[in-house]
Order: structure tokens, then sequence, then C-alpha cells
């Protein structure tokens, strides 16, 4: 029990604006060249300023489920983790292990860098098509799993944009919880 509360103290879903984050780190659905994009990519490249283009060109791109790091320049968060989530093509093509991957590896390069608080959008659920209760189970799935392994993570929000998102989110932590 006493794990189950000390999991709960350090996961949240929430809501809000990625961008307005004040943590160490958010999380990037980037797309692989991670030159900006639409959606979640396109409002950090924006916040952030043309600095974070730069950075991102110096990168080389990123494959699906790998992350990679940059400062967060006029972000309010002091970095930025990138990371590729899969495009859904109906499941059969390695998309939920891609997903989980992306998640593992936003927090070991977290950890590798000494990034303790961080703010993760909901990856691959927009125009990525991943259904967004499956996508919402790996993602608490995986923070969840690392935070029981892990206490160098003070703390990860799962934060969520709109109400079907957030009511997705919050069943999927609630059913984590009562396991």
């Amino acid at each position: 029990m006493d794990d189950d509360f000390a999991i709960a103290a350090r996961l949240t879903v929430t809501s809000g604006n990625l961008v307005t984050f004040d943590v160490d780190a958010i999380v990037n659905a980037a797309n692989s060249t991670l030159l900006g994009g639409g959606g979640v990519d396109g409002a950090i490249h924006r916040a952030a300023g043309p600095d974070l283009l730069e950075a991102c060109r110096g990168l080389k791109g990123c494959s699906p489920g790998q992350a990679k790091l940059t400062r967060g320049y006029r972000l309010p968060a002091r970095y930025v983790i990138h990371t590729v989530g899969p495009v859904w093509s109906g499941g059969s093509r390695g998309e939920a292990e891609t997903l989980a991957a992306c998640y593992r590896n936003a927090l070991a390069l977290a950890v590798e860098n000494d990034i303790r608080t961080l703010a993760f959008p909901a990856i691959s659920c927009g125009v990525y098509g991943y259904p967004l209760e499956r996508a919402a189970a790996i993602a608490v799935h995986e923070a969840a799993g690392f935070l029981e392994r892990d206490r160098r993570i003070d703390s990860v929000f799962l934060v969520c944009f709109g109400d079907e998102v957030l009511a997705a989110y919050r069943a999927a932590y609630a059913r984590r919880l009562a396991a």
C-alpha cells in the first residue's frame, strides 16, 4: 500500500496547456524530423522560439519510440524531451511497444539528465490516430511502472488537452490504482 501511495503522490493526471507547465522538462510528441509540426509539437516550437528549431536541426531527427533532449529556451520548462510516437495502423505493427518505448525512453533520459519533474502530452492521440483508451492505459502503465522502480523522478504529470482525453486518462489511472 505504501508503494501505491508513493506512486499516486508522484503521478498526476491533469488538464492544461503543456507549454505553460513549470517543470524541469516537458515531453514533445514530435514527428521524426523534430522540426516542428502541428498539435503539441507546433505549440512547443512556437512557445520555445526559433532557438528550439536550431537545436532540433542539430539532432538530425529521431526514430519512433526513441527520445532526445534539448533546452527549453523560452518555455517555463528548462528542457524539452522529444519523442516520436507511432502512427496507428490497426495495432498489428508494434504500435503498443513503440508507444510504451516513448514513455520509457523519455523517463530514462530524464533520469540521465537529473530531471526531477516532467510533463507528458497524450502521445500519438492526435493526428497519429492512436485509440485514446489504449494510449492512456499505456501511458499510465509505463509512468507508474517507472516510478515504482526508480525514485529519482519526483513528479510526472500526464497533461490532457480536452475533456475526452482527460476522462480516458483518469479512467486508466483509476484502474491502475485499483489493481
